[in-house]
């Protein structure tokens, strides 16, 4: 392939109602590990690329 070009979203974070939402995470350590670090409660985190039935495993919020 000649000039191919790709571009990806490596982090898609959005705030819905309050929280964050983190849809996408491709970082290799994971970005909620620094937004807790930063302060953030894990109860305002939401891991949304994370199936609704799984998120109780998580640690952070559910919705």
């Amino acid at each position: 392939m000649e000039n191919a070009f790709f571009h990806g979203c490596i982090v898609h974070i959005d705030i819905i109602n309050g929280k964050i939402w983190i849809q996408r995470d491709g970082t290799e350590h994971g970005i909620a590990t620094d937004l807790t670090e930063a302060g953030i409660p894990k109860d305002h985190i939401v891991l949304g690329f994370r199936e609704p039935e799984l998120r109780q495993y998580t640690g952070y919020s559910l919705a």
